[in-house]
């Protein structure tokens, strides 16, 4: 399939699909979904606020697209549901990077997904999952959940408690293979191991740290304490990689980055990150070319 046709199939047609007579009276339901979106020629735009343009981006808290639907408050750093952007399009396979909070008692209800690798890591409070798989958990801070969407699935997620709310990033990835088997999977994090280092918590191979999907990323947590340095080799020739900062200060490559900022970066070998707080932050390294 040529870039242009899987990019068309990721945008319009992946992620989300519509009602049929498999699923009942499963509805798209305007909150969790892709819209239609204009089909880009590139997957990235250089921002001009980064200090190495030619190959990297970046994206400050506050200029990511909001939502809020009362129950639900969310912040997309992508195109996503009523937020387009064309120069938010998605960062390589990076699809989806959704800060949401969902207040007591409240969620969202069953819904569909196909071709598709989604990961779930809870910040606060507790999340409920149940799908079409069969699975029942509940998610909590320290914990990551994994979907391969694959041929389809439904689901919802509710916020476990009705006395707090659930804070949760929701992260899409384009995968390398469609219409695998849907699959389930959560593990629960040791905090100790990101204490001034990097936890790998995602990648391709089954074996691996953390748990894995059917795409060649790897994802990684640090918790680093002030003036504390680490550098970050790219596994996978032509991947580039994506800093989101959960709390704190850190500089990744000479570009400062404050809590809930973004900064991508292709074309290079290495990664020098040095935290200017202490800092909590997710390294996402992913393929560039969909």
């Amino acid at each position: 399939m040529e870039r242009k046709d899987f990019l068309k199939k990721g945008l319009l047609g992946t992620g989300m699909f519509v009602t049929s007579a498999a699923l009942g009276n499963v509805v798209k339901n305007n909150i969790d979904e892709l819209k239609e979106l204009e089909i880009l020629g590139f997957n990235h735009i250089p921002n001009t606020d980064s200090k190495l343009m030619a190959n990297s981006v970046f994206h400050k808290a506050d200029t990511r697209g909001s939502a809020n639907h009362g129950w639900l408050q969310s912040y997309h750093t992508f195109s996503f549901a009523n937020y387009y952007n064309p120069e938010r399009m998605h960062f390589g396979v990076l699809r989806v990077l959704n800060d949401d909070t969902v207040q007591g008692g409240m969620g969202f209800g069953k819904h569909p997904h196909d071709n598709m690798e989604i990961i779930s890591i809870p910040l606060e409070g507790d999340l409920e999952h149940k799908d079409s798989m069969g699975n029942t958990t509940v998610i909590r801070n320290g914990d990551v959940q994994v979907m391969s969407a694959g041929t389809g699935i439904t689901h919802s997620e509710y916020n476990k408690n009705t006395d707090q709310s659930v804070k949760f990033l929701q992260i899409w990835v384009f995968p390398n293979k469609r219409n695998v088997a849907p699959r389930y999977d959560q593990i629960t994090l040791q905090p100790e191991d990101r204490k001034n280092k990097l936890q790998q918590i995602l990648s391709p191979n089954p074996n691996d740290a953390g748990v894995w999907i059917h795409q060649n990323a790897w994802f990684h947590l640090g918790s680093f304490d002030k003036g504390v340095n680490a550098d970050y080799t790219i596994k996978l020739k032509g991947n580039g990689v994506y800093v989101f900062v959960l709390n704190g200060d850190i500089t990744v490559n000479g570009q400062q980055l404050n809590r809930r900022d973004g900064f991508g970066i292709w074309d290079t070998d290495n990664l020098a990150i040095t935290a200017d707080s202490h800092a909590e932050f997710l390294l996402m390294e992913v393929p560039m070319g969909i």
